[in-house]
Protein backbone atom coordinates (compact mmCIF):
# COMPACT_ATOMS: atom_id res chain seq x y z
CA UNK A 1 0.00 0.00 0.00
CA UNK A 2 1.47 3.25 -1.04
CA UNK A 3 0.52 6.23 1.29
CA UNK A 4 0.00 9.58 -0.33
CA UNK A 5 0.52 12.69 2.00
CA UNK A 6 -2.76 14.63 1.90
CA UNK A 7 -2.99 17.66 -0.22
CA UNK A 8 -3.20 21.22 1.58
CA UNK A 9 -5.80 23.61 1.10
CA UNK A 10 -7.15 27.13 2.38
CA UNK A 11 -9.29 28.37 4.23
CA UNK A 12 -9.78 32.15 4.73
CA UNK A 13 -10.52 32.93 8.62
CA UNK A 14 -9.14 36.78 8.95
CA UNK A 15 -8.58 40.02 7.48
CA UNK A 16 -6.16 42.00 9.08
CA UNK A 17 -5.85 46.09 8.04
CA UNK A 18 -2.89 47.73 9.65
CA UNK A 19 -1.80 51.38 9.82
CA UNK A 20 1.64 52.26 9.70
CA UNK A 21 4.26 55.05 9.95
CA UNK A 22 6.47 56.13 7.06
CA UNK A 23 9.64 53.55 7.08
CA UNK A 24 12.36 54.68 9.04
CA UNK A 25 15.14 53.92 7.36
CA UNK A 26 18.70 52.70 8.28
CA UNK A 27 20.62 52.26 4.63
CA UNK A 28 22.60 50.00 2.98
CA UNK A 29 23.86 47.08 5.89
CA UNK A 30 25.85 43.91 4.47
CA UNK A 31 22.29 42.12 4.68
CA UNK A 32 21.00 44.84 2.06
CA UNK A 33 18.83 48.16 2.60
CA UNK A 34 17.37 48.44 5.68
CA UNK A 35 14.16 49.81 6.79
CA UNK A 36 11.63 49.48 9.75
CA UNK A 37 7.66 49.81 9.28
CA UNK A 38 6.59 51.36 13.25
CA UNK A 39 2.89 49.09 13.22
CA UNK A 40 0.59 51.99 15.09
CA UNK A 41 -2.64 50.10 15.22
CA UNK A 42 -5.38 48.11 12.94
CA UNK A 43 -7.76 45.45 13.06
CA UNK A 44 -8.53 41.89 12.51
CA UNK A 45 -12.26 40.93 11.30
CA UNK A 46 -13.54 37.81 10.79
CA UNK A 47 -13.43 34.84 12.84
CA UNK A 48 -10.94 36.58 15.13
CA UNK A 49 -12.07 39.93 15.60
CA UNK A 50 -9.74 42.88 17.56
CA UNK A 51 -7.49 45.68 17.65
CA UNK A 52 -3.53 45.80 16.84
CA UNK A 53 -2.06 47.46 19.41
CA UNK A 54 0.49 50.10 18.61
CA UNK A 55 4.33 48.79 19.29
CA UNK A 56 4.80 46.13 16.32
CA UNK A 57 7.05 47.09 13.48
CA UNK A 58 8.13 45.72 9.91
CA UNK A 59 11.55 44.84 10.00
CA UNK A 60 12.58 44.97 6.05
CA UNK A 61 15.75 44.13 4.00
CA UNK A 62 15.54 45.00 0.19
CA UNK A 63 18.25 43.12 -1.88
CA UNK A 64 19.60 44.51 -5.14
CA UNK A 65 17.53 42.25 -7.18
CA UNK A 66 13.83 43.79 -5.99
CA UNK A 67 13.28 41.16 -3.50
CA UNK A 68 12.04 43.03 0.42
CA UNK A 69 11.85 39.80 3.21
CA UNK A 70 9.39 41.33 5.77
CA UNK A 71 9.50 40.19 9.15
CA UNK A 72 6.70 41.39 11.37
CA UNK A 73 6.26 40.93 15.39
CA UNK A 74 2.92 42.81 16.51
CA UNK A 75 0.00 42.19 19.59
CA UNK A 76 -3.75 41.75 18.75
CA UNK A 77 -5.79 42.32 21.15
CA UNK A 78 -9.27 40.58 20.52
CA UNK A 79 -12.77 41.81 21.09
CA UNK A 80 -13.05 39.23 24.07
CA UNK A 81 -10.03 40.29 25.80
CA UNK A 82 -7.40 38.16 24.53
CA UNK A 83 -3.61 38.57 23.87
CA UNK A 84 -2.05 37.50 20.87
CA UNK A 85 1.29 37.58 19.78
CA UNK A 86 1.68 37.37 15.48
CA UNK A 87 5.20 36.82 13.69
CA UNK A 88 4.72 37.06 10.48
CA UNK A 89 7.69 36.83 7.69
CA UNK A 90 7.66 37.06 4.38
CA UNK A 91 8.57 38.41 1.12
CA UNK A 92 7.20 41.20 -1.73
CA UNK A 93 8.36 41.78 -5.25
CA UNK A 94 7.42 43.26 -8.72
CA UNK A 95 8.74 45.42 -11.56
CA UNK A 96 10.97 48.06 -11.08
CA UNK A 97 7.92 50.60 -12.40
CA UNK A 98 5.43 48.76 -9.97
CA UNK A 99 7.52 49.22 -6.71
CA UNK A 100 8.19 52.58 -7.64
CA UNK A 101 4.54 53.63 -7.50
CA UNK A 102 4.11 51.47 -4.31
CA UNK A 103 7.44 52.95 -2.46
CA UNK A 104 5.97 56.45 -3.73
CA UNK A 105 2.33 56.29 -2.42
CA UNK A 106 0.49 54.85 -5.13
CA UNK A 107 -2.34 52.41 -5.07
CA UNK A 108 -1.35 49.40 -7.31
CA UNK A 109 -3.40 46.63 -7.59
CA UNK A 110 -2.17 43.59 -5.63
CA UNK A 111 -2.09 41.63 -8.41
CA UNK A 112 0.43 42.76 -10.00
CA UNK A 113 3.20 42.37 -7.42
CA UNK A 114 3.89 39.58 -5.33
CA UNK A 115 3.32 39.97 -1.31
CA UNK A 116 3.07 36.88 0.54
CA UNK A 117 3.74 35.67 4.06
CA UNK A 118 3.60 32.93 6.95
CA UNK A 119 2.30 34.06 9.94
CA UNK A 120 2.32 32.04 13.30
CA UNK A 121 0.37 32.48 16.70
CA UNK A 122 1.32 32.96 20.31
CA UNK A 123 -1.60 32.89 22.96
CA UNK A 124 -2.02 31.70 26.71
CA UNK A 125 -6.01 32.07 26.13
CA UNK A 126 -7.38 28.51 25.58
CA UNK A 127 -10.31 29.88 23.62
CA UNK A 128 -7.97 31.35 20.55
CA UNK A 129 -5.17 28.31 21.40
CA UNK A 130 -6.11 26.66 17.76
CA UNK A 131 -3.91 29.48 16.45
CA UNK A 132 -1.20 28.28 18.74
CA UNK A 133 -1.64 24.70 16.57
CA UNK A 134 -2.36 25.63 12.62
CA UNK A 135 0.22 26.57 9.60
CA UNK A 136 -1.25 30.07 8.11
CA UNK A 137 -0.53 32.02 5.01
CA UNK A 138 -1.19 35.29 3.87
CA UNK A 139 -1.98 37.77 1.04
CA UNK A 140 -0.90 41.09 0.93
CA UNK A 141 -1.63 44.07 -0.43
CA UNK A 142 -0.33 47.89 0.07
CA UNK A 143 -1.20 51.49 0.41
CA UNK A 144 0.67 54.47 1.44
CA UNK A 145 -0.07 54.25 5.10
CA UNK A 146 -1.52 50.55 5.71
CA UNK A 147 -1.10 47.01 4.97
CA UNK A 148 -3.89 44.67 4.73
CA UNK A 149 -3.70 40.88 5.33
CA UNK A 150 -5.80 37.99 4.70
CA UNK A 151 -4.99 35.33 6.62
CA UNK A 152 -5.87 31.41 5.59
CA UNK A 153 -5.38 28.32 7.72
CA UNK A 154 -3.51 25.55 6.05
CA UNK A 155 -5.63 22.53 5.93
Amino acid sequence: MQIQPSVPSLRLFCRATAQVAPPQVFGRTPQGQRRMVPILSGKFEGELEGSILAGGADWQVASDDGITYLEARYSIETRDGALILVHNRGIRHGSPEILAKLFSGEVVDPGKYYFRSSPSFETSDERYAWLNRIVAVCSGARTANSVILDFYEVL
